[in-house]
């Protein structure tokens, strides 16, 4: 679940493993430049942070945000 904080939207992703984690930064990667609207993220072994918003409205969250987190959920199943 996306939660709303610091003029962001934040969800981690956890998998079985690093691989796994890894294809799905992928996924969203191509998504996201498809969209040209590109995350902030991490990765650590099997868990992923992203955090969403649009710097070209002064760093907040948008529509844009929103669509993109929603194309992220769709991946995560």
């Amino acid at each position: 679940m996306w939660q709303e904080t610091n003029n962001k939207l934040y969800r981690a992703f956890e998998f079985k493993d690093f691989s796994t984690a890894f294809a799905f930064m992928t996924r969203v990667a191509l998504i996201a430049e498809k969209m040209d609207h590109h995350p902030t993220w991490t990765n650590t072994y099997n868990k992923v942070e992203i955090w969403l918003n649009t710097h070209s409205a002064g760093d907040v969250v948008t529509g844009k945000d929103k669509k993109l987190a929603e194309e992220i959920d769709k991946l995560f199943v």
